[in-house]
C-alpha cells in the first residue's frame, strides 16, 4: 500500500483484510526437515458467546517444493480474531488451508487454547501424504508437565 494512503489507525487492518496466504521455493526439497512455527497471539470468537478465545497455534510440517512465507502467515492467523470458529475447526480449518497452499510432505497444526470455563482444550489436527515414510515428532512435547 503506498505511505501517502496509509489511513492512521486503519492500514493494518487493510493489509489483514486484503492479504492472501503466499508460497516460497523450498531451497532444499531433497531433505526431510522440520519446520516448527509457534503463533503465541491467536485469538478468535467463540461461535456460540461471541466472547474471545486465545490460543498457541503451532505448525510443524516437512516441506515438498514450497514453504510458506511468514508475513502473509501471520497476517492469514490475524484474520480469525472477528471470526466466530470452534477451537476443532479452527484447527482444521488453518491445516486444510496449509495443505492446499503448501502439499506439504507432513503437516501438524496444534491449536493449544487458554483455560477458558475450567476446561483446557489442545487439538492436535494432521496430514500425512501416503508416500511419506519420515519423521513424525512426538505429541508428548507440546503436553504441560
Amino acid at each position: 500500500m503506498d505511505e501517502q494512503k496509509r489511513i492512521p489507525g486503519r492500514y493494518g487492518l487493510d493489509e489483514i483484510e486484503t492479504s492472501q496466504l503466499e508460497i516460497w521455493p523450498n531451497a532444499h526439497p531433497e531433505r526431510d526437515y522440520v519446520v516448527h512455527l509457534e503463533i503465541p497471539e491467536f485469538t478468535c470468537l467463540c461461535p456460540r458467546s461471541g466472547f474471545p478465545d486465545f490460543a498457541t497455534i503451532t505448525i510443524d510440517y516437512v516441506p515438498d517444493q514450497h514453504v510458506v512465507e511468514l508475513k502473509t502467515l501471520k497476517l492469514y492467523i490475524n484474520k480469525y480474531r472477528n471470526r466466530q470458529i470452534s477451537h476443532e475447526s479452527a484447527a482444521n480449518t488453518i491445516l486444510d488451508d496449509l495443505i492446499s497452499l503448501l502439499s506439504p510432505r507432513w503437516m501438524r497444526v496444534v491449536a493449544d487454547f487458554t483455560v477458558r470455563g475450567n476446561i483446557k482444550t489442545i487439538i492436535f489436527a494432521e496430514h500425512t501424504t501416503p508416500e511419506y515414510q519420515g519423521p513424525h515428532p512426538e505429541y508428548r512435547r507440546y503436553l504441560p508437565a
